[in-house]
């Protein structure tokens, strides 16, 4: 009979919410970004999810961005940290010498409240919240009433995320986000990055300048970007460190890692309110790398291009936003 269960644990010294639907388990860090931080199928032996071992801890505490699924709000870089919106201008600390640039914003570091764990019907979940008010640390770099949720769920069908904004105040908010989500290549413990190839459903490549903003220009694919978008290639053909436009492929916006040796494909299926995409792969380092679903263009509000083409989102007063995304395995 296959268990459901969501408890209470602790994660390398860290408190945790750890989930288990059957075969597969998930552990969550509530107070570290709100950071699922493992995504596992234990029957398989599969870790699907980059997690820092337990001497790692403490720089993963100060730097959580390239463990687990790490939520950015606003996400990217922002040009001198300015932020232009409605009029205004707002100012986020520039925490990225070497650009200049403000870089990931602020969820990814804050503690985040546990609204309600447990099980019903046929998975596990957690859902977790930042309400953020004038008594928030936050509001002085985003000063908007608003509460982000999210909530991940364990099924017999994997792993479902689902992420909810709502405007709490009266002025039109900014409702800019991205994961970075980091995945193991290979995620089964017998196989090799060698036999894995990956797919994403990205669109145009936008040409960065020397700080890592889009120029508003776009560069042509070349040929191992056109096999990434079209049958595959290997994560770690070139460094990447690549802003894209999303374009769905039937219906969907996903990113897919393909293991040849153990024939099943891992498919982060993000959802189509995300019409960016940033590839990160830590210097073609190997061992894993980061699609990561971006809903705007990186430093959108600096950006004079048409707002919904860029994913320059916002809502007015009590509006809400959200999209729901999937990891799950299928075979070859």
């Amino acid at each position: 009979m296959t268990q459901f269960k969501a408890y209470e644990t602790v994660f390398h010294g860290e408190p945790a919410i750890g989930l288990q639907a059957g075969r597969y388990e998930a552990v969550m860090l509530p107070h570290t970004g709100g950071n699922l931080i493992a995504f596992r199928d234990n029957e398989s032996g599969y870790r699907f999810l980059r997690e820092p071992a337990e001497s790692e801890m403490e720089s993963f505490k100060s730097n959580p961005g390239v463990h687990g699924i790490p939520v950015l709000f606003p996400p990217n870089r922002y040009e001198d940290g300015r932020f232009p919106w409605k009029g205004k201008v707002l100012n986020l600390p520039v925490n990225e010498p070497a650009t200049g640039n403000h870089l990931h914003g602020f969820l990814h570091t804050a503690a985040w409240e546990v609204e309600e764990f447990g099980a019903a019907g046929h998975e596990s979940f957690v859902t977790v919240k930042i309400d953020v008010d004038e008594q928030h640390a936050i509001y002085q770099y985003l000063p908007f009433r608003f509460t982000v949720k999210l909530t991940y769920s364990l099924g017999a069908d994997g792993l479902r995320q689902h992420l909810l904004v709502k405007n709490n105040g009266e002025e039109e908010m900014p409702c800019l986000l991205a994961f970075h989500t980091a995945v193991n290549v290979p995620f089964a413990q017998g196989s090799s990055s060698e036999d894995c190839t990956a797919k994403l459903t990205i669109g145009k490549r936008w040409a960065l300048n020397d700080r890592m903003l889009p120029t508003g220009e776009y560069q042509e694919l070349s040929k191992e970007e056109l096999l990434l978008k079209g049958e595959g290639i290997s994560p770690f053909f070139a460094a990447m460190d690549n802003h894209y436009t999303a374009e769905p492929q039937n219906g969907r916006n996903r990113m897919e890692l393909t293991d040849r040796k153990e024939g099943v494909v891992l498919v982060y299926d993000v959802g189509t309110s995300y019409k960016q995409w940033m590839v990160w792969n830590n210097g073609a380092a190997g061992g894993f790398f980061c699609p990561e679903p971006h809903v705007n263009l990186v430093n959108a509000p600096n950006a004079d291009l048409p707002a919904e083409e860029i994913g320059l989102f916002s809502l007015k007063a009590g509006e809400i936003w959200e999209e729901t995304s999937r990891f799950y395995v299928k075979p070859v």
